[in-house]
């Protein structure tokens, strides 16, 4: 069998010159000019963006104290009913597991408590708004959470393709979700990249493990502001949902977290395989210059050549191994010690017992689809691309779909972007995810699945015009709705921000989104995912993810590739 390529891979390498890529990759989608990179907008001196997209900064109006085990935690009070706390959760050398700090201490040295974490190393952000010390996180704790609340806690995993973000991220502030469902807010960072996956000394889910180490941290602390140890909730999107799956997977973590929310996991390229992992690895090492044994040397490299070795890497990856996919290349791996299971169905399925809530979004291929057929696309040009990407076979039975076809007589002038959209999103977010909710809710597990139909444009979305059209929700557009900082939102927006929040609370008590003057949510089965409309009304159409199509007659990536 010919391979399967990723629907939408080539556009990756749209260029404008050939030293100037039209788009870099962020997210899980192609990325944004490093203009509108999300690690640096809150960086910029503009009163707007930093007042509604960013963690509050400036001098606290009080600094509160609380007494942890670990030491005193002082927070900034900055008159939002809530106070923030930044604190290093772990400490880390280069390609060396992480350990839990032994001291509550503020991040990167820092002795003003209302400074913000700088990121992990990444590509698209100054040399001084990162560091290689960057185990951090920062705590939302509202006001109305006691000594004995008991409340629960939830912890936010960005996203970013395992090599961007932070938890300084544009729409992050977890204030308002903090406030909106009376819990602790924690929004963590975790090694990127080669750093947190490629070591060359041989650790392979070194970010994993970070991830880990935060939750171990704050089961030690929450309990100091209010909070329930036994009450965590693990909730983050694209890359940070892949992490959770990734922690589902994870026997040793099991214990760490009682559900999770995740939001347009990429389930479609599955988890590394150990083989992928060790042919990228070599590649990698060859791209720097030391023995992979020699630890003086490895710790002597520039972070700057490191992430010039990791673009390297990440261009290379595809050609090295088509599994590896030209996406997402850098992702944890099944190493059968930490993550054990691959959660889909090259392996068998495990026996579980969380509650998760799963959603995607509308035109989660929104972005990539419109930002490289920026002019339209053809028929004839459609039915070509396909026809490139896939087996002869293949392509035929996609092309034939009635959520794919060309509908009769259309011309060569009409615009079937559409239908291309909606291949890449069911391909990679929506139908992967609901074959997962059916084997999770099969084996023990219940799962609600729901689908956002309104959403807010995300900081450089607006780079692709049909992603701020009205009824457009492109990646990532559900992140502001979830934190309620979308900047003046509309009256639908609002509804939903409010009906989102007032589930999640729910979820996060008794891991079931339901709540009172919401529509009723039922959780998936084999038989029918109950898939809700998240800004609408009712279930999601089923389409094309129908178990008989992808998954079995179309195989996913993860499938093609035995991974």
């Amino acid at each position: 069998m010919a391979l399967l390529k990723l629907v939408f891979a080539s556009l990756l390498l749209l260029t404008t010159s050939s030293a100037s890529p039209l788009f870099h990759r962020d997210g899980d989608l192609v990325s944004f000019p490093p203009f509108v990179h999300r690690g640096i907008l809150c960086d910029l001196p503009i009163p707007v963006v930093q007042k509604l997209l960013c963690p509050r900064q400036g001098s606290p109006s009080s600094t509160p104290t609380v007494n942890t085990p670990i030491g005193a935690a002082q927070g900034a009070a900055d008159g939002s009913s809530v106070v923030r706390y930044s604190v290093k959760y772990a400490d880390a050398q280069r390609w060396q597991a992480s350990s839990v700090v032994a001291k509550w201490s503020l991040p990167n040295g820092k002795t003003d408590v209302s400074a913000l974490p700088l990121a992990c190393p990444q590509d698209g952000i100054d040399d001084s708004a990162m560091s290689e010390d960057c185990l951090s996180m920062i705590l939302y704790v509202p006001n109305s959470i006691k000594a004995n609340s008991k409340a629960p806690t939830l912890v936010w995993i960005h996203g970013g393709s395992f090599v961007s973000g932070s938890a300084t991220g544009p729409g992050l502030d977890g204030s308002n979700l903090a406030v909106a469902t009376n819990s602790i807010v924690a929004v963590i960072q975790y090694r990127l990249g080669v750093f947190g996956f490629f070591a060359p000394n041989g650790p392979k889910n070194l970010g994993v493990t970070d991830t880990m180490n935060a939750l171990k941290f704050l089961q030690k602390v929450v309990p100091s502001f209010g909070g329930d140890a036994s009450q965590v909730t693990l909730a983050g999107q694209s890359a940070g949902a892949s992490m959770i799956r990734a922690l589902l997977a994870t026997p040793s973590a099991t214990s760490l977290f009682k559900a999770g929310i995740i939001q347009s996991d990429t389930m479609d390229y599955g988890f590394l395989s150990t083989q992928t992992q060790q042919t990228m690895q070599d590649f990698f090492n060859s791209q720097i210059s030391c023995s992979s044994s020699d630890a003086a040397c490895l710790n002597g490299l520039s972070t700057s050549s490191l992430l010039d070795a990791q673009d390297n890497l990440a261009n290379a990856a595809f050609g090295l191994d088509n599994s590896a996919t030209q996406a997402e290349p850098i992702r944890p791996t099944t190493d059968g010690t930490l993550i054990t299971n691959t959660l889909d169905s090259t392996m068998p399925f495990p026996a579980v017992n969380k509650n998760l809530l799963i959603s995607t979004v509308l035109n989660e291929a929104g972005f990539t689809i419109y930002g490289g057929f920026q002019d339209g696309l053809s028929p004839s040009t459609y039915r070509s691309f396909i026809g490139g990407s896939f087996e002869t076979s293949v392509a035929a039975q996609l092309l034939a779909n009635v959520n794919y076809a060309v509908p009769a007589g259309d011309d060569d002038n009409s615009d079937v972007r559409p239908q291309l959209q909606q291949m890449g999103t069911d391909q990679v977010w929506r139908c992967p995810t609901w074959t997962f909710a059916r084997s999770w809710s099969q084996h023990g597990g219940k799962v609600y699945l729901g689908q956002y139909v309104v959403g807010s444009s995300y900081p450089g979305n607006e780079a692709v015009p049909f992603c701020t059209e009205s009824g457009s929700v492109c990646h990532q557009d559900d992140i502001e709705i979830v934190f309620g900082t979308v900047p003046n939102p509309n009256a639908a927006q609002s509804k939903l921000i409010k009906e989102v929040q007032a589930r999640y609370s729910s979820f996060l008590r008794t891991g079931v989104p339901n709540a009172s003057g919401y529509a009723n949510w039922a959780p998936a089965t084999s038989n029918n995912v109950n898939a809700l409309q998240l800004g609408g009304t009712g279930s999601v159409p089923v389409g094309a993810c129908d178990p008989s199509f992808w998954g079995d007659a179309i195989p996913y990536d993860y499938q093609l590739f035995d991974i």
